[in-house]
């Protein structure tokens, strides 16, 4: 469990007597159902990481939810990179830090596991705050070229090296 700087708020890998109530804080978050249906879908593949599925509770209350998952990179050989998707915060809560900390959380967990990189889908005015930059530039590609490059950016972290390059692979979950 990790204190988030927001009182009374802490961030850790979640539970899954969780899993009702982050599917409501994730629904009412996008304001529809797809993406509380992606993060039920990514618990069911290869590339769910418990450790890297973390809730923001306040008491026993869960407000926020990120999950990092693994995909696939396509280059000289597959490898696996992390993947940060998706990212919600109930309604009420947002604006209070309470994203950045679970993602900064996910970040450095991510970092202590290993992973090389990860890479996101997000608004490039904000994924930046947190290290991140076109993917392109560093050879990562997106899935699809209609994927706005401003939008598609990737983070090495320490495990990272030039050689990962290639084009990334979601699972079908994803529906990209």
């Amino acid at each position: 469990m990790t204190a988030t700087g927001t009182p009374g708020v802490l961030v850790r890998a979640e539970e899954p007597r969780q899993f009702a109530a982050i599917a409501r804080v994730v629904e009412a978050a996008f304001g529809k159902r797809d993406e509380a249906r992606l993060v039920a879908e990514l618990r069911e593949t290869g590339g769910y990481i418990p450790a890297l599925a973390l809730v923001a509770e306040t008491g026993a209350e869960v407000v926020g939810h990120v999950m990092f998952t693994h995909v696939t990179l396509r280059g000289d050989r597959d490898r696996a990179v992390l993947a940060l998707a998706p990212v919600a915060v109930r309604p009420g809560e947002q604006r209070a830090g309470i994203g950045k900390a679970l993602i900064r959380e996910g970040l450095r967990i991510a970092d202590e596991l290993g992973e090389p990189l990860v890479v996101v889908l997000g608004h490039p005015a904000y994924y930046p705050k947190f290290g991140f930059s076109s993917a392109r530039a560093m050879g990562v590609r997106p899935p699809s070229d209609e994927m706005p490059d401003a939008a598609f950016m990737a983070l090495p972290l320490r495990a990272y090296d030039k050689s990962y390059r290639g084009t990334v692979i979601y699972p079908p979950a994803f529906g990209v």
